[in-house]
């Protein structure tokens, strides 16, 4: 079971809604695009609050949770969601689900949200779980957009590395709410990594991967031009913008990625919601593949960027 950890964090006051688009998100577009309400909201969203955050191991109550939050990273995608919540349910001997501490003071609030999932990381065994729907649809999805955007070469890698039985690829699902601070990713990976050697050990399910796979958040600005590129050493990577700044580390020694578009899949508030000094941003989805025994590397790279 995940070992519980607590991080103290700062976030921005007022916004805790997902990438995918919630009624407070929406709320927070329109009243920016007031005069006097829009410096009223501007004002409150510059306000930061301390707030503790606990990490557990993942349960049954965690259903809706984690699935909202698969939702906003595979937004309308044909992946079964549902099924895919209930195998990391399932197999919570892997991953956590970040939750914030319990404050005495709070205690009259609604008790709803003490248990809000604010993140979650884990790692679905694509290999392993070969004839799943979930795991199938993540596979056809991810042959699909690598297909349309890049060479041949890249496709015929990918497919054989998501085809080869002998060498398992871990997909690890690592999603939180756009206002949880990085710092919070550095004990949820370490305690990932220790979780999956100790299922490799104990021939438990999920523990062997010879490969990492991520699909990554990503962000470019609208206003560059955007049409379609091959991956490889013509898409500058100083264009690219990660929503979990984390997984930078992950594509910098990645041996296979690509990118692909998912701007007509996100709700029209997000261009407004993600923007950077007021620069519109289009919605990318990055995927990223790593060899397993780069991982130690990754973690002491994270280890000097996120540490408090």
């Amino acid at each position: 079971m995940a070992t519980p950890a607590k991080r103290r964090a700062r976030g921005p006051a007022g916004e805790q809604s997902s990438e995918s688009g919630s009624e407070s998100g929406s709320e927070s577009s329109d009243s920016g695009s007031e005069g006097s309400a829009g410096s009223d909201s501007e004002e409150r969203l510059a306000e930061e609050v301390n707030i503790e955050f606990e990490a557990h191991s993942i349960s049954d109550n965690d259903y809706n949770g984690i699935k909202k939050l698969l939702q906003q990273l595979f937004l309308k995608a044909p992946v079964n969601t549902a099924e895919l919540t209930d195998i990391l349910i399932q197999q919570n001997h892997i991953g956590s689900i970040i939750k914030q501490a319990e404050v005495q003071e709070d205690s009259s609030d609604d008790e709803d949200d003490d248990d809000e999932v604010f993140g979650f990381i884990s790692c679905l065994n694509l290999t392993e779980r070969k004839g799943t729907q979930c795991a199938e649809q993540i596979k056809e999805l991810l042959l699909s957009r690598c297909e349309q955007s890049c060479e041949q070469r890249v496709l015929e890698q990918l497919s054989e590395l998501l085809n080869d039985s002998t060498k398992p690829v871990g997909l690890i699902l690592s999603e939180r709410f756009i206002n949880v601070p990085p710092q919070i990713a550095l004990p949820m990976h370490q305690q990932l990594q220790k979780e999956l050697t100790e299922a490799q050990r104990t021939n438990k399910p999920c523990g062997k991967c010879h490969y990492y796979l991520l699909i990554s958040k990503t962000f470019t600005e609208a206003t560059k031009s955007n049409s379609k590129r091959k991956e490889g050493r013509n898409q500058p990577k100083e264009e690219l913008m990660f929503a979990n700044a984390e997984e930078e580390f992950f594509h910098e020694k990645a041996l296979l990625k690509f990118n692909y578009s998912v701007q007509e899949e996100s709700d029209t508030c997000l261009g407004g919601r993600w923007s950077f000094d007021d620069v519109p941003m289009k919605p990318l989805r990055t995927v990223i593949v790593v060899p397993a025994d780069g991982i130690h590397g990754i973690m002491d790279k994270l280890k000097d960027y996120l540490s408090l």
